[in-house]
């Protein structure tokens, strides 16, 4: 029995109810022409606020435009700085410097967020905005970042990219900023077949700005009233999109209850350390990250077993070359630094049999000699 890390393969089985309904939608598009802001997208926007609990939901292209086009719509850019952290993916990082600011890092908790203490001593004249990335789908460090932003004056912006669905005392991700930026890649917990995004914002001015910075700054067909590029949500992303938001919350509720069955069945293993949890957070679970002892020899194992884990993300952003470049270091955060040799992800998806997490489970717990369950 093999436990596979990627699910695409069930969700989409070409010939099943759920594929089926959807090329059946792609077909009444291909009949219609409108595939450039068809009324799919609005339909989609409509929905995806609704579940974000936002007044309004903007369709782009991908999670990083997302937080490009946040960006440029406040008016950040070269000389601004923008806090956030190194443990994140990629994009988090670059979509700040793609912009001409300059991201500020600071090192992590045990838990993954923004060291709270450390962004209130990054703040200097030149921060516009702090950035805390809901990691894991767990959005838990927000409340501290909306403090800070709120009493230094700054933007709040969430990368809920890995988040859709989660919530802080029943405030959903996305909602706390001035912006949320999320994504629709395939692995995803909302995903699309391909790249697609979302901003999410309660400002109306904001909204429309995004809106036409997506397509050209058109106000009409014809009429140009800003410089901008094409950024849009295509169409039939939006098709599909329609066919999967219905089914957030069971995908959820199964990563949820996936999660739970890890935790309570690895909690006496010496050399595992399970994901933190809060009585007033909805977590997600986009990844299941546990930090392990020997991390790379309890991967090959896994793998030699049938079982495919990941790492998220094994060379922090600071380390990456572009950012080398910039003067970070070795050394300048070492929490997420040590971190990034311990984590790894279990297999956490809504496909999940029981049978194959006891698989999962128990494998981990013979790799350090305890018994099985």
């Amino acid at each position: 029995m093999k436990v596979p890390y990627n699910y695409l393969e069930k969700q989409f089985r070409v010939g099943g109810p759920l594929v089926t309904q959807i090329f059946k939608d792609i077909k009444e598009l291909v009949k219609t022409g409108q595939f450039t802001l068809g009324p799919q997208v609005a339909e989609f926007e409509k929905e995806f606020a609704k579940i974000c609990g936002v007044k309004y939901a903007i369709g782009i292209n991908s999670g990083t435009d997302a937080l490009i086009l946040i960006l440029r719509a406040l008016g950040i850019g070269l000389g601004d700085e923008v806090i956030t952290q190194p443990n994140s993916f990629i994009a988090t990082a670059n979509a700040i410097r793609f912009v001409g600011a300059k991201p500020v890092f600071v090192d992590v908790t045990d838990d993954y967020m923004l060291n709270h203490f450390q962004v209130e001593r990054a703040i200097t004249s030149k921060t516009k905005a702090i950035l805390p990335v809901h990691l894991t789908g767990n959005p838990a460090g927000v409340i501290c970042a909306s403090e800070s932003a709120k009493r230094r004056n700054l933007f709040l912006i969430e990368d809920a990219c890995q988040a859709i669905d989660s919530s802080v005392d029943g405030k959903m991700a996305g909602s706390w900023g001035v912006a949320g930026a999320f994504s629709l890649h395939p692995l995803k917990n909302l995903n699309v077949w391909g790249d697609g995004g979302m901003v999410t914002t309660d400002d109306g001015e904001l909204a429309m700005k995004i809106a036409l910075m997506r397509n050209h700054g058109l106000e009409t067909r014809d009429d140009c009233v800003m410089v901008a590029g094409n950024c849009r949500l295509h169409t039939i992303q939006a098709v599909v999109g329609l066919r999967l938001i219905p089914d957030v919350p069971r995908i959820s509720g199964s990563r949820i209850m996936n999660a739970a069955m890890y935790i309570k069945l690895l909690a006496d293993v010496e050399g595992v350390k399970l994901p933190p949890r809060f009585a007033n957070v909805r977590q997600v679970y986009h990844t299941f990250v546990i930090q392990v002892e020997r991390r790379d020899e309890l991967q090959k194992f896994l793998e030699c077993n049938g079982v495919e884990a990941k790492v998220h993300y094994p060379i922090p952003i600071h380390l990456q070359k572009p950012y080398l470049e910039m003067g970070y270091k070795k050394g300048d955060f070492p929490i997420c630094e040590a971190q990034a040799k311990t984590i790894i992800s279990l297999p956490i998806h809504q496909y999940l049999s029981a049978w194959q997490i006891m698989k999962v489970v128990n494998l981990v717990r013979k790799f350090y000699g305890a018994s099985a369950v």
